[in-house]
């Protein structure tokens, strides 16, 4: 690791340790709604195994963005893993990323013919954009963003083969055909902006909207797609959940499992907005930054982007 990609990790764990000290602390539920937590898989942290993003495959394979080893590998339930992809090092070596000073892999969609979409930021226009590597193939950037972009959160409308991707510097939500081709800025607005840390962070689409978290607010942002596709008015859906990253809905309701970094831990956000603490740190949580839910398993990556310790995989059982 060089100098300058140390100091921009330390940077990181100082924001996410401010949001440890100074956001206000919600209860944990009266009955966990989790049980058989435990530690899946341990990841080396000297390689940049930093679990950002996650998809699953069926039959019980799981795919992860390793953000700094700028990898995507797939882990086979035989506990053999497979790197599917190394991303090319940007010539400068990262460090002009905005926010960050070091190129890393975010967001990741596997659509259903096994197609995996990433999103990769890099700081320079060359390389930082959307990617996509179809079973058997070798990744190729198919639509081309801004150098000075951080495109965080991704998510796929299979209804009309768009993508939408949060950028955590530049208070945006991007949309993004999926057969490849320029980004449109299709939400723009002081709900995403940054404030000292990450701005739009985790995005899903859900229910004829696109639903983005705010890192450094805390809050749950919903905006409706209009019948002509434009974004409608934005939504506050909850606040309070300081450090969120990225998110899951339970099945097709409202109810939301959340990763809250900077909190270290996970949260359950009802649909009225209210929100109670399910994991924490004892669970094994290191900095978890996605969830994602197949049948009553959860699965919740953590970076330790802050604790710096021991970047994992955790399943839980959803009651």
């Amino acid at each position: 690791m060089t100098l300058n990609r140390a100091a921009k990790l330390v940077g990181i764990a100082l924001s996410a340790a401010v949001l440890t000290q100074t956001a206000p602390s919600v209860a944990a539920t009266p009955t966990n709604p989790f049980t058989k937590v435990r530690i899946a898989d341990h990841f080396d942290l000297a390689a940049g195994q930093q679990p950002e993003n996650i998809a699953l495959e069926p039959h019980g394979a799981i795919d992860l963005n390793q953000a700094v080893a700028r990898q995507v590998v797939r882990l086979h339930p035989d506990g053999r893993q497979q790197v599917l992809a190394t991303l090319p090092a940007p010539a400068d070596g990262g460090v002009h990323t905005p926010m960050l000073g070091f190129a890393l892999l975010t967001g990741l969609v596997r659509d259903d013919d096994g197609t995996l979409y990433f999103l990769y930021v890099t700081g320079t226009s060359d390389l930082t954009g959307l990617w996509r590597l179809k079973p058997g193939g070798v990744p190729e950037r198919i639509t081309p963003l801004p150098a000075d972009s951080v495109p965080n959160g991704l998510g796929l409308d299979s209804s009309t083969g768009e993508f939408y991707s949060a950028d955590s510097a530049l208070s945006t939500v991007w949309r993004m055909p999926i057969g490849g081709g320029a980004a449109t800025a299709w939400a723009t607005g002081p709900e995403l902006a940054p404030h000292g840390t990450l701005g739009a962070n985790g995005l899903k689409v859900h229910q004829g909207a696109v639903w983005v978290t705010n890192t450094s607010l805390g809050t749950m942002v919903r905006i409706p797609i209009r019948r002509d596709g434009s974004a409608g008015t934005f939504e506050i859906k909850a606040t309070g959940l300081a450090g969120i990253d990225d998110f899951e809905f339970i099945g097709h309701s409202d109810r939301i499992i959340a990763a809250v970094d900077g909190q270290n831990e996970v949260a359950i956000v009802e649909p009225d907005g209210s929100h109670a603490i399910a994991l924490t740190g004892k669970d094994g949580l290191e900095n978890p930054t996605s969830i994602a839910i197949r049948g009553h398993t959860v699965y919740i990556p953590s970076a330790t982007w802050a604790l710096r310790k021991d970047p994992n995989l955790i399943i839980a059982h959803l009651r």
